[in-house]
């Protein structure tokens, strides 16, 4: 059977299920998404990073804490880097994790940004060769993936959920973009993660040209892309969960983070249909659904984990 073929048989809320992130299972406490055990579908699980495996500490499982990525940038040295990719990737396999939520390549456009520590270098070329020795490093284990993040334009930790990064198309493409641009090109990373904050006057998590026209037709990727987490709950008068949750399918950003079961329909009229109501009067399609959940599909077949 196809995915395709797959997604045919499940009712309109089902195939909603496979877009919001589910609850924590095993060691994990950052969610994951799935968990449809009637399809045979598992609770697949995340942990974050970028400077280690994190997770529940009172699992009583300890895990490396690795260089932060500046200074692993600072060895210019992608051999180095791929190292301490697979050696995470292994810790990620052991503990039965999908998705590592790493690695994080926004640029240093100042040295104020409360995130640098995660981030490589204020070079788009540098943070593109780090960023993808780590995720060869990582995807080298069989059933691990990592998440690129923030996607994009993420310069500053205070006000993230309100900022709007004004910045032209060349800035954005030589500058901003061209780090991830790299990485997805060469090394193929399973999962991607948007960031809080808008870019030109658009959110980043339902940017259709950032995460449709320029990641997957520019690109080629083919791979998942979720939110950052809270997205549902960020404090912005001007953030409304039913559009916005039809604007993120449309973008193909395919999970909401960390979401919940049927977290889509629980945005839904309880009069009316979960296609009716989503994102009115903006509509969304079926085909729309099921296009951002066959992603997810493709990222929890590769896991292995059945």
């Amino acid at each position: 059977m196809t995915v395709k073929e797959f997604l045919a048989q499940m009712t309109d809320e089902e195939v909603a299920h496979l877009l919001g992130g589910q609850p924590n299972t095993g060691v994990a406490n950052t969610f994951g998404w799935g968990n449809m055990p009637e399809y045979g579908i598992p609770n697949c699980m995340t942990a974050d990073g970028p400077a280690g495996l994190r997770i529940a500490p009172e699992c009583g499982v300890t895990t490396t804490a690795w260089p932060c990525a500046t200074l692993l940038a600072a060895t210019w040295n992608p051999n180095v880097v791929y190292q301490v990719g697979a050696a995470g990737g292994k810790e990620v396999k052991e503990n039965n994790i999908a998705a590592w939520l790493t690695p994080a390549l926004n640029i240093h456009r100042s040295p104020l940004c409360g995130r640098n520590f995660e981030y490589y270098s204020e070079d788009p070329l540098l943070s593109g060769t780090m960023a993808a020795a780590m995720t060869k490093g990582v995807q080298s284990r069989p059933g691990c993936g990592v998440t690129v993040k923030h996607f994009a334009c993420n310069n500053q930790e205070t006000n993230r959920n309100y900022h709007d990064s004004i910045v032209s198309e060349r800035a954005l493409r030589e500058i901003y973009l061209k780090g991830f641009e790299i990485c997805v090109k060469t090394a193929k990373p399973k999962n991607i993660m948007t960031s809080y904050n808008k870019i030109n006057g658009v959110w980043s998590h339902y940017n259709y040209e950032l995460c449709t026209t320029v990641l997957r037709q520019e690109w080629g990727y083919t791979g998942n892309v979720m939110t950052d987490w809270w997205m549902r709950y960020a404090p912005s008068p001007e953030f409304d969960g039913v559009r916005d949750n039809a604007y993120r399918v449309r973008a193909q950003v395919d999970v909401l983070m960390p979401g919940g079961r049927n977290s889509m329909r629980k945005e839904a009229d309880s009069d009316g249909s979960l296609l009716e109501t989503l994102g009115q009067p903006e509509g969304i399609t079926l085909g729309e659904l099921q296009r951002t959940a066959n992603n997810v599909l493709r990222f929890i077949l590769d896991t292995n984990k059945f």
